[in-house]
């Protein structure tokens, strides 16, 4: 902390903390979190106070004793199943899934026969929501990658699809570079599995 320099440090630092016991107890919880938000004139004010009284460190509670842990509540499905609902294993959800695909072509022309009464923006969502199909359906599956065709054109799907893609945690990366199959009109995306 003290080789951190004031002007690298944003406005509000905040330190993320993640425990959990050494040997698992059933009486308490698996983890515990906490997080510690200073503001940085604190910060230093502290590491000058204990550079002055030649202290090795300084401390701030966390927690005052380990929670407990809170027991889940158990849902009664049989009545939904009475009712007449599917209840499916959620171990067991892929076997129910539709199968994933390595290769989507969102050209319009492969998604739908009726496209030629459709306006821009109606092409747009189809395509979009045919990709964020194919996409969870890969993540369900756990593939290493999967490979968009969106064509070259203005590059307004290519681009909505990379807005997409930086706020999906399950992306490792992705890239549209130059393929001997699809030019530049693709992007590759691979997951962090």
């Amino acid at each position: 902390m003290h080789d951190v320099k004031f002007e690298d440090l944003s406005d509000s630092p905040h330190f993320d903390f993640e425990f959990s016991l050494m040997q698992e107890d059933k009486k308490k919880a698996l983890f515990f979190e906490a997080s510690l938000k200073l503001k940085a004139k604190q910060l230093f004010k502290k590491i000058e106070e204990i550079k002055l009284k030649n202290e090795p460190a300084f401390s701030y509670l966390l927690m005052e004793e380990y929670p407990d842990r809170i027991d889940e509540e158990k849902v009664d499905l049989s009545k939904l199943n009475n009712a007449g609902y599917r209840i499916y294993d959620a171990a067991k959800v892929r076997e129910n899934l539709p199968p994933a695909r390595t290769v989507i072509d969102l050209h319009i022309e492969k998604l739908t026969d009726s496209y030629k009464h459709l306006n821009n923006f109606e092409i747009l969502t189809l395509q979009l929501k045919t990709f964020e199909k194919y996409y969870d359906l890969a993540v369900a599956h756990k593939q290493p990658s999967l490979i968009i065709i969106h064509g070259v054109g203005t590059g307004k799907l290519r681009d909505e699809i990379h807005d997409i893609l930086k706020l999906k945690k399950e992306v490792k990366s992705f890239i549209n570079q130059y393929h001997s199959s699809y030019g530049y009109g693709a992007t590759e995306i691979f997951f962090n599995f």
